[in-house]
């Protein structure tokens, strides 16, 4: 009867997080899905405390209060701009957990009900393996991620001769492990596994570039759930099955969009990144190009005179913790009749949703959000294209260079707007490596400075 209690909770439990999956696919009701996620993860950890086999409940009540303390601490201090390194570095400790997981269940499988040491049926063995595989690869994978995010690493692919061929062997490799873990059930063979997974995690994320971050962060989202579904399996938790299901399912599918918004395959960025070889070259040749610049009394003036602005958020905006000033000069500017939007690219920012996350920060009307599809028309019919801290996703070399390592990646259209103000620190070039040539459009006025600090100074104008 209490089995049956708890396959009804954790029933309800994962539709909670059915309907959490589903509220955060929009910005109007991600609170709500936020809400149906804690209400769901509640019901989840109450269930498993009023399971019969749970006998150590201060262990289980120390492990809570040391973990939710760091918890807490962590997202009172962490900044909106470093979310996803944040998000990377939970992935790691999900990777781990599912390792510890499967090498608490390999050491001890009567307390799992998967039989004797020694004599662990094979479906286990393989549950146990894909766990373990999957979760050292999500492990050494984010890892990776977190330092290139946090420039402890540089952002640019890491490269060396033969490094496709030793992934190539290394998987291999790690198969036959896997095999000859689930004949001879030996501690060597499901350590060396879990080892081997962690080299080839290392080994697939290094080459990847901080310009395919977004994908990278979505990717990684995934595995951590196949790696919890595994061991799902292992421990015959119908709720862990459930929940690793939708997160790798989702991760999955959310890789797969990011790499739509970017014209890139899945197997290209797992294979290479872009651009990072070029940054030096393209900084030394756009100083030799000629440009326009301006300062916040020239964008004010262009701004307030206008009947439409299309507002064009990126990473610099992030850095600069830049949201509120700009949401203030929107409001100025729409006091005086102009016409304010936002457009949102699939990948600005380093994870997906970034820029998303950082507008609602700041209280911007949904409405007034428009994903690439829906705003990318309007720019011939716009007088002016506020592009802050952006770059790679406004670069018309996407459209028109076919040797450009983005050539083919969707972008927002800037350049059809009939002025276009870019606010950058300087001229240098983004993740991808490669200058942007709106910089030296005849209709381009470049605003050099922190992007905080020009939309304070431009509020500051507008209100005299």
């Amino acid at each position: 009867m209490e089995q049956n209690y708890s396959i009804f909770a954790y029933l309800i439990s994962g539709i909670f997080f059915i309907l959490a999956l589903r509220g955060l696919s929009s910005p109007e009701t991600a609170r709500r899905g936020n809400v149906f996620g804690i209400l769901g993860m509640i019901i989840a950890i109450i269930t498993t405390l009023l399971l019969p086999v749970i006998e150590n409940y201060v262990l289980i009540a120390l492990a809570i209060l040391i973990g939710g303390a760091i918890g807490t601490s962590i997202a009172l201090k962490i900044k909106m701009t470093a979310l996803p390194q944040l998000i990377a570095a939970f992935h790691s400790l999900v990777g781990l957990a599912a390792v510890m997981v499967a090498g608490a269940a390999f050491h001890n499988p009567s307390a799992y009900g998967i039989g004797q040491t020694g004599n662990i049926p094979t479906a286990s063995l393989i549950e146990m393996s894909l766990g373990s595989s999957i979760g050292a690869v999500t492990f050494s994978g984010s890892i990776i991620a977190f330092t290139k995010l946090q420039g402890i690493m540089s952002g640019g692919p890491i490269t060396f001769k033969f490094q496709h061929f030793l992934n190539a062997a290394l998987g291999l490799i790690l198969i036959s492990v896997v095999i000859l873990f689930c004949l001879h059930q030996t501690q060597n063979f499901f350590w060396g596994l879990s080892i081997l997974a962690f080299i080839i995690g290392f080994l697939i994320i290094i080459p990847i570039g901080a310009a395919d971050m977004p994908v990278v962060i979505s990717m990684l989202n995934s595995y951590s759930g196949w790696a919890a579904c595994g061991i799902g399996f292992t421990l015959s938790n119908n709720l862990l099955i459930i929940t690793g299901a939708l997160v790798g399912s989702s991760g999955a599918i959310l890789s797969y969009i990011m790499c739509k918004g970017m014209n890139r395959s899945f197997f290209s960025v797992i294979l290479g990144g872009f651009g990072g070889d070029t940054e030096i070259q393209s900084n030394a040749k756009v100083e030799q190009k000629p440009f326009k610049s301006g300062d916040s009394n020239d964008a004010a003036f262009i701004m307030q005179n206008a009947e439409s602005v299309i507002i064009i958020p990126g990473y610099g905006m992030a850095a600069a913790q830049a949201q509120h000033a700009l949401k203030e000069m929107c409001d100025l500017l729409k006091k005086k009749g102009v016409n304010v939007r936002y457009a949102i690219h699939p990948v600005a920012g380093r994870m997906p949703g970034h820029m998303n996350v950082l507008l609602a920060e700041a209280n911007v009307p949904y409405d007034e959000v428009l994903e690439l599809d829906a705003i990318n028309r309007d720019f011939p019919s716009t007088d002016v294209a506020f592009v802050i801290g952006a770059n790679d996703i406004t670069n018309p070399a996407a459209k028109t260079d076919p040797k450009s390592p983005i050539y083919g990646m969707p972008i927002l259209e800037v350049e059809n707007a009939k002025s276009i103000l870019f606010s950058k620190r300087s001229l240098g070039v983004g993740y991808a490596g490669v200058e942007n040539e709106l910089f030296f459009r005849d209709n381009t006025m470049m605003l050099f400075g922190d992007a905080k600090e020009m939309c304070e100074s431009i509020i500051n104008v507008i209100k005299k």
